[in-house]
């Protein structure tokens, strides 16, 4: 990947629209304000084609016209993006529509959709010479951070909080990461870090390097843009911590049209999803505020568990623009997402997901999505992380090595011929 040189130009702040280099920064120096990567978006069309992209490498690194940096080797690492994007027509059938695709995110190297972003931050962290990471992270940050920076050779420090998941505890600490558990949720966590980000010469991918580590989301519209054949879907149900996600996927779809890779149209119409025990950006939505007040997480979803959400405002600001809308699911809603999505595509997501397919549910239900719109539901978590949250829902038949004793189980009207 010799020939590749960045279009990206710049940091500039969210807020008061100052721009600065691409060093590593978390906020604006003048205001506070978030920092987001700036691009030569017209150097970028005089380049890429669907034929260059074809052409790269079979992981996100296809896309590196639209990223700001790129290693020399793409194979290098972990190999990172293009999940599948799956039809669900059983799943479509159960909710009365028609056309229903599933971008399974779960097939990436730690089983989420955090392998995106922390393979762009560690690109970018590693030229900008650090040779030691961070986050702050809920658990799916966690597990890639500490497998990526295996993979490249970098110390790493994981900070998470307490009560995180046993698996995701144990999915990061095997990798040989300095694991620390935090008392407090989340933000306490995140709180820590950027005190620790402020004075010590590590790359903690969510604080100093979080403008770069966030463009790796814009990967998700870009996939799935080209596995539809290079057309975009109607709507997206996205899940909704901290808003990046959200707001980044928009922003990959804008990318394909600015450039012509795919016909200038409707933006996709956005729907975010949040679990009503840490819903602090879908109360704003429905309040009508443009700011999101902080709440404290209570929810088994905890890898949506940010009640202080840093991209909360630009969430609803691109849900309010593609004429989408963002909402709150319950516990009970949550299971039975991750039941229905299970028992209709074979897809075993993690609390997340359920959050996600339940909004999906309820949107159908309301008769709030057309029955032939083409529908790409993101699933950003395996549910081998959050086993905890379905074991009591789990049947089970314990009989002896007889057929008597199968036949008592299961029930003779059962046996099928």
């Amino acid at each position: 990947m010799n020939d590749y040189v960045t279009a990206a130009t710049s940091l500039q702040c969210k807020e008061c629209d100052r721009v600065g280099e691409l060093t590593a920064a978390y906020v604006c120096d003048f205001c506070f304000g978030p920092l987001e990567v700036v691009y030569d978006t017209d150097r970028i069309a005089s380049v890429v084609s669907r034929e260059r992209i074809a052409a790269g490498p079979p992981s996100l690194w296809r896309y590196r016209d639209f990223l700001p940096c790129a290693p020399d080797d793409p194979a290098a690492g972990l190999p990172t993006g293009m999940t599948p994007l799956i039809r669900a027509p059983r799943l479509a059938a159960a909710l009365g529509l028609r056309d229903i695709w599933v971008k399974n995110d779960t097939a990436n190297p730690t089983h989420s959709f955090k392998d995106r972003v922390v393979s762009i931050a560690l690109q970018k962290a590693r030229e900008l010479g650090f040779t030691t990471t961070a986050c702050a992270s809920t658990g799916n940050l966690a597990n890639a951070v500490a497998a990526h920076s295996a993979a490249h050779g970098l110390e790493s420090y994981v900070f998470v909080p307490a009560d995180l998941e046993e698996q995701k505890i144990i999915a990061t600490a095997v990798y040989g990461t300095t694991l620390l558990a935090v008392g407090g949720n989340y933000d306490d966590v995140n709180r820590l870090c950027m005190e620790l980000a402020s004075d010590r010469p590590w790359a903690f991918v969510n604080v100093n390097v979080r403008p770069y580590y966030a463009e790796g989301s814009k990967t998700l519209a870009y996939e799935v843009a080209e596995q539809l054949e290079w057309t975009l879907p109607d709507r997206c149900i996205v899940p909704i911590a901290s808003g990046s996600l959200f707001t980044k996927i928009h922003r990959g779809f804008v990318d394909l049209v600015e450039t012509g890779l795919v016909a200038a149209g409707r933006q996709p119409v956005l729907n975010g999803a949040q679990a009503a025990g840490c819903g602090p950006v879908a109360a704003a939505f429905e309040a009508g505020l443009d700011f999101v007040p902080p709440v404290r997480p209570k929810t088994i979803a905890k890898s949506l568990a940010i009640g202080n959400p840093a991209d909360g405002v630009f969430a609803i600001e691109v849900a309010r623009a593609t004429g989408g809308r963002i909402d709150a699911v319950s516990e009970q809603e949550i299971v039975e997402g991750i039941e229905l999505l299970a028992q209709t595509t074979g897809i075993f997501t993690e609390t997340a997901g359920g959050v996600t397919v339940a909004v999906l549910m309820r949107l159908a239900q309301t008769g709030q999505i057309d029955p032939d719109e083409r529908v790409v539901l993101y699933i950003t978590g395996d549910g081998l992380k959050t086993l905890d949250a379905v074991a009591s829902r789990v049947e089970r038949h314990d009989i002896e090595p007889t057929v008597a004793s199968f036949e008592a189980a299961v029930g003779e009207a059962r046996i099928v011929a």
